[in-house]
């Protein structure tokens, strides 16, 4: 089990501004600044520590939380360290997340991502990886939590990191994922970016009631022709089930755009009836503000 330490600095900090990421290379801040860029942060990596202000200044205008990644790129160890303490001592503000991981961990991911080590060439990888290590220990005494991504997958880090910036600013949560809803007819193909396709064919078709035939699923006449089939009515609670049952597992994925598509003969009637139904139901019980295509009606 990785160690997660937390090391407090004093009274609770009055007002967050922002959060400032710093580790060794390989621990995975690119990880955690992608999820803080997930919850609305305006996000730069490799900052030098004295364009802080002028860049918190200018981001600050557009109304937005940040985050920032600051590391041995971004200045020698001993000025990154300088300008840490530096600043925690005068802008309480801003707090810093210090990322590590084992040294047999951040020999592996350098070898899978063949990414070059900042202390390279000089030292070949295990020598840089102690000597970075070594460098940047007076930056990780700085830390208002340090985490140790040994063993944490990326969703893993990135919960970690969200949790801790959430705890902060109460009213920041993770971005919804988007959803898109199309209708379509099996007779013009497949939509190419559906994520999930649902088959209505096996639905009573209005397109053999004369009276219905040019009108499409978003008519009154044709939803009261589809309500009175049990089968209709089966088919759109057992689809809500399924996707009140993978919601929650698809935000714990990190998934950020879901589009579900459902089709039917002509793309006319009962799958845009399904359509309309579904996003309604999305849009009351506070899942999502689905967009919807219905790809065979004209716009």
């Amino acid at each position: 089990m990785p160690c997660r330490s937390v090391f407090s600095r004093g009274k609770r900090k009055p007002s967050i501004m922002g959060l400032i990421l710093s580790g060794l290379s390989g621990s995975g801040k690119s990880t955690a600044l992608h999820a803080l860029e997930d919850l609305g942060c305006f996000c730069t990596d490799n900052l030098p520590l004295p364009l802080l202000e002028p860049w918190a200044g200018q981001v600050s205008q557009r109304g937005k939380p940040m985050a920032v990644c600051v590391d041995a790129r971004s200045d020698s160890p001993e000025v990154l360290h300088r300008d840490l303490r530096k600043l925690r001592e005068h802008k309480d503000e801003w707090q810093l997340i210090f990322l590590e991981a084992d040294d047999a961990t951040l020999l592996r991911r350098y070898s899978t991502l063949r990414r070059r080590h900042p202390f390279a060439p000089k030292l070949d990888l295990p020598q840089a990886i102690a000597a970075e290590r070594e460098a940047l220990v007076k930056a990780r005494g700085l830390a208002d939590l340090v985490l140790d991504t040994t063993g944490m997958n990326p969703y893993e880090l990135a919960a970690m990191v969200e949790a801790f910036w959430q705890k902060n600013h109460a009213e920041i949560r993770g971005q919804p994922i988007t959803v898109t809803l199309i209708s379509f007819s099996y007779q013009c193909g497949l939509p190419p970016d559906a994520d999930m396709v649902i088959d209505l064919r096996f639905l009573p078709n209005p397109h053999y009631q004369p009276e219905l035939s040019p009108l499409s699923g978003r008519d009154a006449p044709v939803q009261t022709f589809l309500e009175q089939y049990e089968e209709v009515i089966e088919t759109e609670e057992k689809l809500q089930q399924w996707l009140s049952f993978v919601w929650d597992k698809m935000r714990q994925e990190r998934k950020r755009y879901f589009t579900l598509a459902i089709g039917c003969s002509g793309g006319r009637h009962r799958s845009v009836y399904m359509v309309e139904r579904i996003a309604a139901w999305m849009r009351h019980e506070g899942m999502a503000t689905p967009l919807i295509r219905h790809r065979e009606l004209p716009l």
